[in-house]
């Protein structure tokens, strides 16, 4: 495993400080030389991720469908709508924009928030940044705050809180995107517990709209209300100081076994952005390890047509998140690990262009899929799974899978080709190879971007979209 830590140097309120005031000193004191490299290096590989899986999402219908309602409300401002060209208002950008970058599910996750990390943050930072005409630094750091404070907040709230049917993107979410904000806004530390404040009594979101166009949508709005929280913070809104940990506060009113402790663990201790987890399947991340082994089990020379079925062991909360038995759609088959799993069997691959709705009803993978069943077992890393074929001829083939640490060990150098391969895959087909390679060589060197302005203007195809 990589070592992620390396403390910023001590600055704490008195030790007798509330939790989210100590959070909120941490947001308002980072800067990009208290950051340590690889969580520097990986935050700028969760914007070229985050970039692409939004751009890739411009022409899905519920993208579409947000960015008419948002453009009928808001038709002018200064941000810009990733992959489209339309400017709006920063909120209804940070709207479209988070809403399209989970709208594929193809985007990264961070176990210690239990949520999609960089697609609540980067829209409310990126519409920010492009109206406050700052550079890819303030950027970066404000990714990182955003980050490091949703790690917080998902830790703060326990496993209780998913288990109860909340969307941690859509809670955490909030309170990180409220931070980013809260970073490019330079507020004071008093200010920033404010705008945690406002975000928590903002932040919902439902694991029952899992596999539909809500969950994406789930981003999009922690994006917004963050964004919102933060300005309003800074325009002098009060709110309650204890906000998060007080008896009727997010944390004992979202949880059953909430750690509110976990809110003031200072930030480099570790840097939690240094593990960040992207997605090379286009799928829910909980079906990826057991994409992992029948992929495994795939190139070791099964033939898909000579199996007679397939038992999958995952641990037990999978089956409350991705275990839609009958998907009907390209998007439900995302949330389905018997469907994931016989499309790695089936195909061999499991990028974007394989979760579609024909897929959802291909007689052949279906007639597999329905050969998958699903066991739980207690005693399976979160992250793992494992895959065990039966074929017509009485073979038994095994393999496991576990996506729990990151790709890279040394150095994020390591995990950065399969990025760019990933990314220019999903901007391609919208931007061209030409435009694609241009915004790619913007995202190169970040903190040398003088203005965020030129990297979203770079998101656009030339003339930009012809479609609403």
């Amino acid at each position: 495993m990589p070592s992620h830590s390396d403390p910023l140097p001590p600055r704490p309120p008195p030790s007798d400080a509330p939790p989210e005031l100590r959070l909120a000193a941490e947001i308002a004191g980072i800067t990009v030389d208290r950051v340590g490299p690889a969580a520097l290096a990986v935050a700028a590989q969760c914007v070229l991720d985050g970039l692409g899986v939004a751009i890739a999402a411009t022409d899905e219908p519920g993208v579409r469908i947000v960015r008419e309602v948002a453009l009928a409300e808001t038709p002018s401002g200064s941000a810009t709508l990733l992959g489209h060209g339309a400017r709006t208002g920063a909120r209804a950008a940070a709207l479209v924009n988070g809403t399209a970058a989970h709208a594929l599910d193809y985007d990264d996750v961070l176990a210690a928030m239990g949520g999609h990390p960089t697609v609540p943050v980067l829209p409310a930072a990126l519409a920010l940044a492009e109206e406050l005409g700052v550079g890819g630094r303030e950027l970066l750091v404000a990714v990182v705050a955003g980050i490091e404070t949703e790690a917080r907040v998902g830790a703060a709230l326990g496993t209780a809180h998913y288990a109860r049917g909340f969307h941690n993107t859509a809670t955490a979410g909030t309170l990180g995107a409220a931070a980013a904000a809260a970073s490019l806004l330079r507020l004071p530390t008093e200010r920033v517990r404010t705008a945690l404040s406002i975000a928590a009594t903002s932040a919902s979101g439902l694991k029952a709209n899992f596999g539909t166009m809500t969950k994406p949508l789930h981003a999009g709005q922690a994006a917004a209300a963050g964004l919102l929280a933060a300005r309003l913070a800074g325009a002098g809104f009060t709110a309650s100081d204890t906000g998060l940990t007080e008896r009727r506060g997010m944390l004992p009113v979202l949880s059953d076994a909430p750690e509110p402790d976990a809110l003031a663990v200072p930030f480099g201790q570790p840097w939690h952005v240094a593990s960040v987890l992207f997605k090379f399947h286009a799928a829910c991340y909980l079906t990826h390890a057991t994409i992992d082994a029948a992929l495994a089990l795939r190139v070791g020379g099964l033939d898909p047509r000579a199996i007679e079925s397939v038992d999958l062991i995952v641990p037990p909360g999978h089956l409350g998140v991705c275990a839609i038995p009958q998907p009907r759609t390209g998007l439900e088959g995302k949330f389905s690990l018997r469907f994931t799993t016989a499309l790695a069997l089936y195909s061999g691959a499991t990028d974007e262009s394989r979760f579609t709705d024909a897929a959802a009803r291909d007689p052949e993978l279906v007639a597999l899929r329905d050969t998958v069943r699903v066991h739980t077992s207690g005693d399976i890393g979160h992250y793992a799974g494992r895959v065990t074929v039966r074929t017509r001829d009485g073979r038994t083939l095994q393999a496991e899978g576990d996506v729990s640490t990151p790709r890279w060990q040394h150095s994020p150098d390591e995990q950065a080709p399969a990025l760019q391969r990933k990314f220019d895959g999903l901007v391609s087909p919208v931007l061209g190879p030409d435009a694609t390679a241009r915004l790619r060589r913007l995202l190169a060197d970040l903190p040398g971007l003088g203005s965020v302005a030129e990297l979203t203007r770079a998101t656009v195809p030339d003339g930009g979209r012809t479609f609403p």
